[in-house]
């Protein structure tokens, strides 16, 4: 039996008046929560995920918990990577490790082409559970952009200063396009295929665009960019952007084909709005703000919202995503301050 759907995150997603303003959190799925490192401590992501009743009881777990108003699911942005060729390992405390970096154009032609149904069915059967028996929010599917994981995929693994991908884009010009267009293509596929199983919104992270400056990004990034949110936007659900450190960039995204430009805590709201972004905003709490005593947290989380709710189209996250460390309880407590104050706010 499918669930009555609390549909407040995608009322705001869509800029209209809601009774008070929803909130998820990136990363609320796991890390922090106990019962997810007892999970871990038997299982790797990777198996997690490839589980599709402990991937949506992890999913689903926030949810229970904290109260939120939306689910984001648990997986990697990497998922999508091995169906197209990529010899891709989450190693602990270091994050993705490519076997097989891309150094040439005939590196990037030899990549493949991804098919949802063959390559990743536990995706798929996780968000139908999800979706069709166990959440009462809408759930948030999500994909890596092209340039994220190009980098991964040039580097090797993470980096500091992007050094080989600028070099790669810069003096492979051509490979570089040729690179966008498929993990471009990947991500439609890859996201239309979320969308059928049942997700009711996207988010796009471009984590590391931020290390590009506003006409790279115009020139290298912006045009797969364009034509990945208009391909999605006939499946009619909201679609959020969102990217660490890429506060010059926030006019560019609100420039594209989507609904939600999310802001990390180095640009505040009311000075995205002067700059003229009109579109729905979600964010930006600093993450470690979470470790700061109770009185601290509710400041400045009372300060964000003052400013989110100046208009219609507010959606509170964090800048980035939830640290280990931090308490669930602390998150549960600033989900209900968040509601109750701005019921009583918007009630006014």
């Amino acid at each position: 039996m499918v669930k009555e759907i609390n549909e407040t995150f995608l009322k705001a997603a869509r800029g209209e008046k809601t009774d008070y303003v929803p909130v998820w959190y990136m990363r609320q799925a796991g890390r922090s929560q106990p019962e997810y490192r007892a999970i871990k401590e038997k299982y790797s992501l990777f198996e997690i995920t490839h589980q599709p009743e402990l991937c949506a009881y992890v999913t689903r777990l926030p949810v229970e918990q904290y109260d939120v108003d939306a689910a984001i699911l648990y997986k990697d942005i990497m998922t999508p990577l091995p169906a197209l060729g990529v010899e891709v390992e989450i190693k602990s405390g270091v994050g993705p490790v490519i076997a097989n970096p891309i150094r040439t154009f005939a590196d990037v032609e030899q990549l493949g082409e991804i098919n949802p149904e063959a390559d990743v069915p536990y995706v798929l059967d996780t968000i139908k559970l999800l979706t069709e028996e166990q959440l009462s929010v809408p759930l948030i599917g999500f994909a890596g952009a092209p340039f994220t994981l190009a980098s991964y995929m040039i580097e090797g693994g993470p980096s500091k200063n992007y050094n080989k991908t600028k070099a790669f884009m810069y003096s492979q010009p051509d490979a570089w396009f040729a690179l966008m267009d498929k993990l471009g293509s990947a991500t439609i596929t890859y996201v239309k295929s979320q969308i059928k199983a049942g997700a009711k919104a996207i988010q796009i992270f471009d984590s590391w665009v931020g290390a590009l400056n506003v006409a790279d990004y115009r020139t290298f990034i912006k045009p797969i960019m364009t034509r990945i949110f208009s391909e999605l936007r006939s499946e009619n659900v909201p679609l959020i952007m969102f990217g660490v450190g890429a506060s010059h960039l926030a006019l560019e995204w609100h420039d594209l084909p989507l609904d939600v430009v999310g802001l990390d805590w180095r640009l505040p709201i009311e000075e995205a709005r002067r700059k003229g972004i009109t579109k729905t905003v979600q964010g930006n709490l600093d993450p470690a703000i979470l470790l700061a005593p109770w009185e601290v947290i509710e400041e400045r989380a009372k300060a964000i919202l003052d400013q989110g709710m100046k208009q219609h189209g507010f959606i509170f996250n964090l800048g980035h995503g939830v640290f280990p460390q931090v308490n669930p309880e602390t998150l549960k407590k600033l989900t209900t301050f968040i509601h109750e104050y701005s019921a009583s706010k918007l009630h006014k």
